[in-house]
This record gives C-alpha cells, structure tokens and sequence, in this order.
C-alpha cells in the first residue's frame, strides 16, 4: 500500500525501482527481527557485566561477593547467546546497533531491574526452563515492547520499521513461548516468508494493481458518482484499487479475506469512516461479480 501511495508514474512506467524498494522494505523486516532478538542477547551481557563489577568494588558487599545470577543463567536467554546460526546471522545482516548505542541496553536493563517482574523473579536463586521463559516473556511484552525510548530509536533508525513493529514483537513473543530446551538449532532463525509463493504474491499484487489502475480506476469511478473525488482518502483509492485487483486476479484468496484485510488496514492506516466507505464499495463490486459469472475463485467456500 505504501509504495503504490508513493509511486507517482502511470502503467506505462518503469517500476523497477519501486518494486526494488518494496522488496527492500520487506526484507528490511527481518534485520528489525534480529535486532531485537540480539538486545535481550546484550540486556543479559549487559546484566553479566554488571555483576563483575559490583564483584571486583573495593567495599563490595556479601551480596555482591555471592550474586544471585538467576538472571545472568536464565535458560532461555542462554539458549540466545550461544545459538550459533542466531549470532552468525545478526553478523551477516550487520546488526551492530547495540555496540554502537550502547545506552539503549542501559535502559532496557535499568527498566527490567526496577521492575516488580524483577524482584519477584529474583526471590530465589534456582528456577527451572519454564519460570525462566516465562519471565523472559513478561519483560518482553510488558517491559521492551512498549518502552517508548526504544520506539523512539527505531522510527529515528528506518522509515518502515514502526508499521513492521508489532508484527515483529508478535512473532518474537510467539518464538519465546514455544521454545524448548531442545529446540533445532535454526529455531532462531525463522525464514521471513512461508515459501517463494509469499514473496511472488507482493510483486504479482504490486505489479498487477499497478497495470490494471486504469481499468480499476473506472470500477471506482462508476460506484463513487454521488462522492466528490476529491473527499475521498487517496489511501481509500489506493485500498480499493488492491482489493479490485485481488479479487479478480487471485483466485485462491477468499472474497472475506481480501474484504477484511483491507478494512483491516483502513482501520490502522486511514480516516475513521474509511473501512465504512470501503466495504460498501466491495460489497456492490462483488455482488455485480457473482451476479455476472466475472468472479472466478478456486476452492471450497472460497466466495
């Protein structure tokens, strides 16, 4: 939706660029992965560190002679720092941003230590794989996720990341919950699309709606003759010129699902009456489709 906002060409024009960078946008989402997986590897570096030093005062405590390392030996942040195809692949994509802002896994740390999940987490000193998870889980959702400094940092990092962003920490907390003691050694490591049918299907749905906007365009056209054009969201325009194209030349998506989804991302990403004024549009289209024989779906309950 965001690069066919921003294309300003016709049909007739070279997209390669903008296909490139579409590519580049979703792909990008992967480094966004890794980068904050690779900070709860340095939050407990980080946590390491700071136990050597309390260790090595010169009026340390028997506290800080004998440290509860709970934290620091926490299973499933272990399993992070010494999988070998995660590291191996945050060196690949050059994820060093933590080396470099060093003071964002400060203030991730500080947070999670000042935290209550902290404390009653630390109460004892031995725990089994599950309380550890479960607590890497609660600090995760409740204590990065939402921490406003590192949303800050992110936006400031890359242009696409902050729409990547909950699908991301999604994933992450998914990953976290189901993992297991043994799990393989790529568990970390997930590919970013399910098969080369995913990423076929944004440069087909990309390319199509694009050559197609013309002929789309009309359909609009015809079923918005009581609106003045210019009170209708471009996103709107947008929004339907996708959906058109899905339902008329995808026919293993569903009707409902195309429908939804794009109510789905007026909702987040245009004006409030905008999934209204959408759906009604749809919901003509579709009738006059099956109505004519024109909508062609493969499947079981695919309509």
């Amino acid at each position: 939706m965001q690069t066919l906002y921003a294309f300003k060409g016709g049909e007739s024009d070279d997209f390669i660029k903008d296909q490139k960078f579409l590519l580049f946008s979703i792909d990008n989402m992967y480094n966004l992965y890794l980068l904050l997986v690779s900070l709860l590897i340095e939050v407990q570096k980080r946590a390491e560190d700071d136990l050597q030093k309390k260790q090595k005062k010169h009026l340390a405590t028997k506290e800080d002679k004998d440290p509860n390392r709970k934290f620091v030996n926490n299973q499933l942040l272990k399993l992070l720092v010494d999988n070998f195809q995660l590291n191996s692949q945050i060196e690949t994509h050059g994820v060093t941003n933590w080396k470099l802002d060093g003071e964002y896994v400060d203030v991730i740390f500080k947070s999670i230590v000042s935290s209550d999940l902290y404390k009653d987490y630390m109460q004892t000193r031995v725990s089994d794989f599950k309380e550890d998870k479960d607590f890497i889980v609660d600090i995760f959702k409740d204590i990065i996720a939402p921490n406003d400094k590192l949303y800050d940092y992110i936006e400031d990092k890359n242009l696409t990341w902050l729409d990547d962003l909950p699908t991301v920490n999604t994933a992450i907390l998914k990953l976290l919950r189901k993992a297991k003691t043994t799990s393989a050694e790529g568990y970390f490591t997930p590919k970013l699309y399910k098969d080369i049918d995913d990423k076929q299907y944004a440069i087909d749905l990309f390319r199509k709606t694009l050559l197609k906007r013309t002929a789309i365009n009309k359909e609009i056209g015809l079923k918005t003759q009581n609106w003045d054009s210019e009170r209708i969201a471009s996103v709107d325009y947008v929004l339907l010129q996708m959906a058109i194209c899905e339902l008329n030349n995808f026919p293993s998506i569903p009707v409902k699902v195309t429908i939804n989804e794009y109510l789905e991302v007026a909702k987040e990403y245009s004006t409030p009456k905008s999934s209204i004024f959408i759906n009604g549009i749809l919901d003509k289209l579709v009738k006059e489709y099956e109505a004519s024989g024109a909508l062609k779906k493969i499947g079981r309950g695919l309509l």
